[in-house]
Parts: structure tokens; sequence; C-alpha cells
């Protein structure tokens, strides 16, 4: 059933696009069958394959990147309480700021490269990542490192032995609400100044109206993330041997 439940619902939601590009009066330019785009995905393969390697390398340094330098601040605030007070407002002001506002100016720093795309998937799960890490580098027992102070473990051997490893739920869940939402960032960055990748594919596509290569191109970016977001979530399941799984209740 866990395979059998998104499988149904899958059929049923292209059902619905297929009845609603057929019969609902909607111009083909708007919303081409699933038949079209299904056709668009084998003949435009060469441009939509190539395009989509490029989103995926962008996608996975922006998750290395991110991920490492989330990780690095929030264990910097934790050992040391001043950097949260003086950092934290600067890391919430970046996620007020729209990414499509910021998208220009790194496109203009950075250049049309691979550099201003990954910048921006950076950005983008920086604060899941250094949220999720700082939650749970605080909600650590209090009395596990109570215990381990009076067992003479110094401050470092507490975070290694204690504090991060009690951490690493929350930890995963801000990884996976990262990987799920890094190809925003890129796709958004490709979308303002790019020369490849799927972004730039859509946009190319949406000047010629051609439909069909846009929903091609947004199918690949959508089984591009889940099959990354499942490879995660598995990697962390079988890192985090130890959190116990609770069943869905039905």
């Amino acid at each position: 059933m866990a395979v059998l439940r998104p499988v149904l619902t899958l059929a049923g939601l292209v059902a619905l696009w297929a009845g609603l590009a057929r019969w609902g009066g909607i111009p083909p330019y708007m919303l081409p069958s699933p038949a079209a785009v299904a056709r668009a995905l084998w003949t435009q393969r060469a441009q939509l394959a190539p395009a989509g390697l490029t989103t995926l390398e962008e996608t996975l340094l922006g998750l290395v990147l991110g991920i490492g330098a989330g990780s690095a601040l929030a264990i910097g605030m934790a050992l040391w309480a001043p950097l949260r007070r003086w950092v934290m407002p600067m890391v919430l002001l970046s996620q007020a700021v729209p990414v499509f506002a910021l998208a220009p100016l790194l496109v203009l720093w950075f250049g049309f490269g691979m550099s201003s795309k990954v910048v921006m998937a950076v950005l983008v799960i920086f604060f899941p990542v250094t949220s999720a890490l700082g939650d749970g580098l605080r909600q650590t027992e209090p009395g596990w490192m109570d215990l381990a102070r009076t067992m003479g473990a110094s401050r470092w051997r507490v975070l290694v032995h204690v504090r991060l490893p009690a951490a690493m739920p929350s930890f995963a869940s801000g990884v996976r609400m990262a990987t799920a939402i890094a190809p925003i960032g890129a796709v958004v960055g490709e979308w303002v100044g790019a020369s490849s990748g799927l972004g730039f594919l859509m946009q190319t596509a949406n000047t010629r109206f051609q439909t069909d290569l846009m929903f091609a191109a947004l199918a690949v970016l959508a089984v591009m993330t889940v099959v990354l977001w499942w490879g995660v979530d598995r990697a962390l399941a079988r890192a985090l041997y130890w959190q116990p799984v609770h069943a869905d209740v039905d």
C-alpha cells in the first residue's frame, strides 16, 4: 500500500489532467495533454537530458555546500552564545528577501555560469539546515550533559558525544527539507540568467509557446527531486538506525 497509494494518486491526477485537456475547452498552448508531454519527453530527450544533468549538478553542489555551511554555523552558535545573538538576525534577514529579488544580483556578481545557481541553492537551503540543527543542539536533554560533565567530559566531548547525536533527528529533518527545496534555488537562478539547465529550457520553451516542452521539463524536475529526496531519506534512515520509526496512523 505504501507504493500503491502514490501510484493511484498520480494516476488520478493524470486522468484529471487528461480530462481537462480534452474536454475542458483549454487551448493546447495553455494546457497540453499528457500524451503531448510524453511525446515531448521522448522527442526532446536530447535537450532534456543535458539540461537535467546541469540542474542536478547545481542542486547537489548547493546541497553539499549549504548543509556544510549551515551545520558549521549551527554548531558555532551552540558553542558560543554571542555568535547566535549577532548572526541569527542576519540569517533571518536573508530569508526575508525573496529569492527572485536576489537572483539578478547573484547572476551579476557570479556570472551566468554554474556559480550563481549554486549560491542561490545554498541560500535557499541554508536556513532550514541551520535552524533544524540549532534547535536540536539547544534541546538536548540537560541530564545527559550534566552526566557527561560529571564524568569529566570537556565541552568539545559533550558536543561530539552527547549533543550532536541527540540533535541528529532534527538535523535529518532539516536535510530532508533542504533536499526538497534545493532545486528551486537552482531553477530560479537559471530563469534569471543561464545558458543551460531545466530552468533555462523552460524559459526558452515559454518564449516559443512550446508548452509541451515546458511541462516535460517540469516532469523531469519533479522526478529528479523525488528521486533525490528518496535517496537522501533512505541514507538518513540507515545512518540514524537508532531513531525509532513511527508507523502511520490511519
